[in-house]
């Protein structure tokens, strides 16, 4: 009786923001959280996950740091390789996804999502298993509002069809591959034709014509943005 083939699973975790707007001289990434910085608990979360690999992303001249203060100093043994991130972030995922040799699925997440779960992994996992692409979110518990360029209302969408979008977003590799790989050879000409790429289902919608199906993430797996969102996180995360 043959065995079914075990599916191996990476994670690129991005850490190679600069937070412009935690007015701090300190990269959010690397504030702390109950002593611990805000990277940590992101990477904890996989190390303890079924992921079988993770690859580090992070800022120009960082890699070392990381290596001995946060890798090593509390036993990452997952992270495999820790690499230096591009201008945008969208070059820093394609430089991460360029670091995973040989995988099937590929979880991507923002470092500066310390709330993340497992059971949110596990959710996207049975999720990118049966469509190849999908993205953590929430529905909207707001009525959002579309605007005009002069700040006018222009439309109000039906809520039960508006989602926030989170990460980990998690896709089958050669799909995501290739699509980075498209974007980065069309990226004169996206951004001549007004196309930011602000995450990386966008680089699916936009690249190719695979759908892009939503999981449920947590109301609680917040991003780190403002300096608000390191007491609220540390809340989250010692009541978890």
């Amino acid at each position: 009786m043959s065995r079914e083939k075990k599916l191996r699973t990476a994670a690129v975790v991005l850490a190679a923001g600069s937070g412009k707007r935690m007015e701090s001289s300190t990269k959010k990434q690397y504030m702390l959280i109950a002593g611990k910085p805000v990277i940590y608990y992101s990477l904890k979360t996989f190390q303890e996950s079924f992921v079988d690999e993770i690859v580090l992303v992070v800022s120009p001249g960082d890699a070392m740091y990381c290596k001995k203060e946060i890798v090593e100093k509390y036993g990452f043994s997952k992270v495999q390789h820790i690499v230096e991130g591009g201008k945008e972030r969208y070059h820093s995922v394609a430089i991460g996804l360029d670091s995973i040799s040989s995988c099937d699925f590929v979880f991507i997440h923002d470092g500066a999502r310390p709330v993340v779960t497992e059971d949110i992994l596990e959710r996207a996992l049975c999720c990118v298993r049966e469509y190849e692409a999908c993205v953590v979110g929430m529905p909207v518990k707001d009525t959002i509002k579309i605007a005009d360029r002069e700040g006018n209302i222009a439309s109000t969408p039906e809520r039960k069809l508006v989602w926030t979008i989170q990460t980990p977003q998690a896709f089958a590799l050669p799909l995501i591959k290739g699509a980075y790989q498209n974007l980065l050879q069309k990226e004169k000409e996206l951004l001549k034709a007004g196309i930011s790429v602000t995450d990386d289902a966008m680089v699916i919608e936009t690249l190719t014509g695979h759908p892009v199906r939503l999981v449920e993430g947590s109301y609680e797996n917040i991003k780190i943005t403002t300096p608000e969102d390191i007491q609220i996180a540390e809340h989250l995360l010692l009541h978890k």
